[in-house]
């Protein structure tokens, strides 16, 4: 496992610059000090982020980087910030783990334990309740590439395994190109691609999911499942219901940070932040600021 590892995410105000904070002082704690963080804002929105978020990050060792989001997609997608921020180039580093800014990192971790060489590491989505699984015949068919034989159970509401569908919220990646080129470049061309198959249902906001799948086969990777403790989904039908306690959970994804405080976790975030730089909120590293 190339110890040049990297952890990227999203940092853009008003609320996922200050999430990111809690995010990386969860990755400062539970991972080794080797490893490099990278938050990634849109470039036109360089001058909204809260100062006490840039001063955050000094803190912890990690930087925030502009991306060029205008003008990427067919029409703007912010979910697609992901692949964007992915794409960027990142030099010196063998390995890159992207994380939705609504992650949190619980306890000790390995880079063993979320990645793989020569393959992209990425857990199964909760559910598809959007769509039933022909949408996979136009997706594929795109590419003319046939549909995986594979089938995967996804996290919830699946009684019967499905054509394998991952989620986006958290995927680790080699940099160096794959058989087939660089899987972010895979990943970018494929969402566009999707993008523009007319017939095809729910593309927005899904298109960052349902491509992955598809740029991993195109990349020339195998895929890992990450097992669900490595990303437990929060929220949904598990809404309110507090972690399992007959499990190691290493990482959740609350994605609001309403489910954060039902699962009775965001005083877990606060405390890692504030071992860190000294305060429980943000934005009191800045004097004056609440």
């Amino acid at each position: 496992m190339p110890e040049d590892f990297t952890f990227i995410y999203i940092v853009e105000p008003p609320e996922y610059d200050i999430l990111a904070c809690y995010l990386l002082a969860s990755i400062r704690t539970h991972f080794p000090e080797t490893i490099r963080a990278i938050g990634y804002c849109p470039k036109h929105r360089m001058d909204e982020v809260h100062p006490a978020v840039f001063r955050a990050h000094e803190i912890m060792g990690a930087e925030i980087r502009p991306m060029k989001t205008t003008g990427m997609w067919d029409a703007d997608y912010p979910h697609g910030n992901k692949i964007l921020a992915s794409l960027a180039p990142r030099d010196g580093t063998g390995m890159t783990a992207f994380v939705d800014s609504d992650v949190l990192f619980l306890r000790d971790n390995t880079l063993s334990a979320i990645s793989r060489v020569n393959a992209v590491s990425c857990s199964v989505a909760a559910s598809l309740i959007w769509a039933d699984d022909s949408i996979w015949t136009d997706i594929y068919g795109a590419f003319d590439m046939p549909v995986p034989e594979e089938r995967l159970h996804l996290m919830r509401r699946s009684s019967e395994p499905r054509v394998p569908y991952f989620s986006s919220g958290f995927v680790t990646f080699p940099e160096i190109a794959g058989p087939n080129g660089r899987f972010p470049d895979i990943w970018y061309d494929t969402a566009r691609r999707i993008d523009r198959i007319g017939t095809l249902e729910n593309r927005r906001p899904y298109l960052d999911q349902m491509s992955l799948p598809v740029a991993i086969r195109r990349s020339g990777f195998d895929w890992y499942q990450l097992p669900e403790e490595q990303h437990f989904i929060l929220g949904g039908m598990l809404r309110g219901q507090p972690l399992p306690e007959n499990r190691d959970i290493y990482t959740v994804h609350y994605r609001r940070n309403a489910v954060l405080r039902e699962a009775g976790l965001h005083k877990v975030a606060r405390a890692k932040f504030a071992a860190l730089t000294g305060q429980k909120y943000v934005r009191r590293l800045i004097k004056g600021q609440n």
